[in-house]
Parts: C-alpha cells; structure tokens; sequence
C-alpha cells in the first residue's frame, strides 16, 4: 500500500505492512471491514469476546506480524540521549561536591562517603527501589588525599579524625632559671651524689667537708655538719619523711642526721672506700661503694649492715628503691644495671646493654616495674626497662653522657641531665620520647639533679659551683603551662 491510499483510510501503518494484517475475525457472519473492525477495536460496548482474544494473532499470511503494542529493548535504548541517566558534571565537581557527599552523609549514612558516581560504577539510584540494596554503593578505591576518603569526611576513627581538630600547643617551660644559688667547692666528680630536696622543702648540699641545708620557703641557710680535714662529704639522701639525712664520706662511713635539730644520730661502719651513694627504702638505708659493695643498714638494729649485696664488678655509682619498696636497682661503672629483690643476696636481673657507667637510674611512679636508665660518655643512651620479664622497652640516643634521671610524679615525662658535650638538661614525654624542652645554663656537665616536693621544680648543680633552680613540670591539680614565679628573683645568693 502506497502512502496516498495510507492517508485515505485514516490510518498510519508503518512501511511493509498492509491493511490486511488488521483485519479481524468477528462473530458476524457477513464480516466487515478492517476499518470497521478498527472502530470496535475502539469501542469496547460494542466488542465481542472472541474479537478480544483475536487480537493478538493476525490471519494474515504475511511473513512480517506485529502486535498492537511496541515495548522497547532497554539494553538498546540510548537514554542518557534524553537525560534520563545522570551522570557526573564537571560544574558539580570541587567544593560543591565535597558538600553534597557531606549532605549525603549525614542524612542517609556512611555508606555514601565510598560511593563512586562514575557511570562504569553506576547502581541505580538510591531511591529508584525500595530493595535491601537501595543505600549500597561501590566501595571507594581513592586514595587518602581523595576529597571523598572517608577520614576526610570524618567517618573513621583513625588519627586523621582528630586533623578536624587544631593540635594542642605544646606546654612552654621557661629557657631561663628562676634562681640560682652559688655552691663553693661542689665537686665535679660523676660518681658523687652531693644534692638531695627533701618532702619538707629543705635543699642538702654537701660542699667539701661540710653538709648545708637550705630551706626553701625561708631560704635560710643551715650548717649541718663538718666532717673535719681528713674526710669529705661524697653522697647525701633524705628518709622518705623528710626528718633524717643519711651522709655518705670519703672513709667509708654511713652518717644519720637529724635534719631538724643537726644531730648525728648514728654512724654505721662495713665499707672499705668512699660511699658514693645512697638509697632510702621505707625502712632499709642502701649504701653503694667503691668497694663494689652494696650494704643495707636498719637502724633498729645495733649492726651496721644486715645483708652485703655483691654483683658489681666496679664502682656503685646508682642507687633507687622503687615505690613499692620491693626492687633496688644499681648501677655501676662496669656498665652494669642490676636489679635486686628482699629476698635474694644475688641480683634477678642484670642487664649489659649500656656500653658506659650507669649512674642515672629512675622508676616510674606511673606504671610498676618500668625502670629509665641513663649511660656515660661511651653510651648516651636512656633506656627502659621492664622489671617483671627484664625486657628492653625503648632506647633513645640523647647525644652526650647521661649524668641523672628523674620522672615527674605530676605527668607522665621525666627530666634528664648531661655532661659531655652539650651540658643540657631535657625535659621528654613518656613513652613517645618527644623533647618537650632543651635547658641550657651550666657551663661544666650537670652532675646533681633533685625534685622539689610539689613535683613542679628541679635543681640542677654542676662543676661551675652554681645551683640552678628550674621551673619544668606542671603542678598535679592544674596542668596548665608553667610560669615563671616572680617571687624568686634572678639574681644569685650565696648558700653559705
């Protein structure tokens, strides 16, 4: 059929198709028309039964059938041709981006801080059916500098969360010393302890021959003894009470004062050289020699010592009780850091690793059996230790001769300080080891260091016959930044 016999029976067949394909098989025996046929098709009062079922099967012999109905292949559609499939703009692309996935986010999950919009990727929308699925995407594959990483959203919990947050500002410690206190004759001998801060705020300094007190809140200064010519002071240790000093001399004594009258209250005997150390317990006084010894006194006994510690195979140079009374390490200038127990003559840990003396000796009122131990010259090093396995925690390389340690009961950090070369003094943050401060001052190496009381202030004493006081550590209560106290002055005293 031709296109002018196609308009004049109103009907629009597409090519190939002729009107005897629509022509239908009714109930009426004269037959009609397919345009008749057409106009029941159109007016179903009027439309038989049969003629319905007729309608999905043509008569006509015609190769090429077609139903009343065209349904188009999906697969073969082109869609996004009309705008019906969406697909990723550039002007969407940047800020507006970030803060429609931030949008996304907040309002259906998480899961859509991982969705990739690319159309390779592409599921469907979210909302296009009500499945179990509707909500999930393809997981992200970008890289965490992707503006759509989900720690940049803030949905992890890993340390990029906390960037959303400013770093906390470091805690400044003043670079300069609040007082300094000339000391005569302080010797510059490594192996001597010759300062020590009581828990009633008294200083011991031992200068030469004689021992002086120096009352912090007062700062009077009191002579405590004079051991005469032929003797000299070579280690001092306040009781945990803060009531009584222990001397240590040149001849091997182990002197007890009373600090609040200035009396001798006992001298006790055992070492055959100088006592360059000492270390109170709750109850036993531990003295280390040159002898290599290690004596432990009680002074509710009449004898000088009640048990001889022996393992050192050179100078005692350390000694501390840990808090709970039950370890004593030492150290000495064999290299050797051993740790002793209240039951045992033998040491139940030694360990080698420092490759110098080992003076600087701290436990940690923080955590049990954690031990920070500092080496000579040759060494440099600090390092930790766990007492209950003898393992080897951490060391660091400080850089020059670690002369003393002590940590801080405040916070969890502890102070160092070194001789050769640098003559500084450390502040650093446990475990992570980061120097919250360097501290310069002294021109000869930093020999004594001691605590005040409150945990706040240290003092540090050298060859160049100055005491330092330094304002390093917060306060318990208020770990704020530490502040210079304007009652102490700058200016140097004399403390005799």
């Amino acid at each position: 059929m031709d296109s002018t016999q196609r308009r004049k029976s109103g009907i629009n067949l597409p090519a190939g198709m002729s009107e005897t394909s629509l022509r239908l098989q009714t109930s009426s025996p004269s037959g009609g028309s397919p345009l008749r046929g057409l106009s029941n098709m159109h007016s179903p009062r009027t439309m038989s039964p049969r003629t319905i079922s007729n309608l999905s099967s043509s008569p006509s012999k015609s190769s090429a059938s077609c139903s009343d109905r065209f349904i188009p292949c999906r697969s073969s559609s082109r869609l996004h041709t009309f705008g019906l499939v969406e697909r990723a703009s550039p002007a969407k692309e940047g800020a507006s981006e970030v803060y429609s996935r931030l949008l996304k986010s907040e309002l259906f999950g998480s899961d859509f801080g991982s969705f990739s919009s690319s159309p390779a990727g592409y599921q469907g929308s979210p909302l296009s059916s009500p499945s179990k699925n509707m909500l999930r995407f393809k997981t992200d594959q970008s890289g965490p500098n992707s503006p759509y990483s989900p720690s940049i959203l803030g949905h992890d919990g890993g340390p990029s969360s906390e960037a959303s947050t400013p770093p906390k500002p470091p805690r400044k410690v003043p670079k300069t010393p609040h007082k300094v206190l000339d000391a005569p004759s302080l010797q510059d001998d490594f192996y001597l302890n010759l300062v020590d801060w009581s828990s009633q705020n008294v200083l011991a300094v031992g200068l030469g021959t004689c021992v002086y007190l120096w009352t912090a809140t007062t700062s009077k200064v009191t002579k405590l003894c004079d051991l005469g010519p032929t003797d000299s002071v070579c280690s001092v240790q306040w009781t945990r009470e803060g009531s009584y000093i222990s001397v240590g001399t040149s001849l091997g004594q182990v002197q007890v004062w009373d600090g609040t009258q200035c009396k001798r209250v006992r001298t006790m005997g055992g070492h055959q050289t100088r006592t360059g150390v000492l270390a109170w317990s709750s109850r036993i006084l531990s003295s280390g020699s040159r002898d290599r010894n290690i004596l432990q006194h009680d002074l509710r006994v009449p004898n000088d010592y009640v048990s001889k510690l022996v393992g050192h195979k050179s100078e005692v140079c350390g000694l501390k009780w840990s808090h709970d009374d039950r370890e004593l390490a030492s150290g000495g200038n064999d290299n050797q850091l051993l740790v002793w127990n209240q039951h045992s003559q033998q040491p139940v840990l030694k360990l080698t690793e420092h490759m110098a003396a080992v003076k600087a000796i701290a436990w940690s009122p923080h955590q049990s059996g954690l031990l920070a131990s500092g080496g000579g010259t040759a060494d440099r090093c600090i390092r930790f230790w766990n007492t209950t396995n003898g393992y080897q925690l951490n060391s660091i390389d400080t850089g020059s001769q670690v002369c003393n340690l002590a940590w801080s009961k405040n916070v969890n950090e502890l102070v160092s300080t070194h001789g050769y070369s640098q003559n500084q003094i450390m502040v650093w943050k446990y475990p992570s080891m980061t120097k919250v401060a360097t501290l310069t001052g002294h021109s000869l190496r930093v020999l004594y260091l001691a605590m005040s009381p409150d945990g706040q202030t240290i003092v540090t004493g050298a060859g160049d016959e100055t005491l330092r006081f330094w304002n390093v550590f917060p306060s318990m209560k208020t770990p704020a930044a530490v502040k210079d106290t304007g009652v102490w002055s700058l200016g140097r005293t004399h403390i005799r």
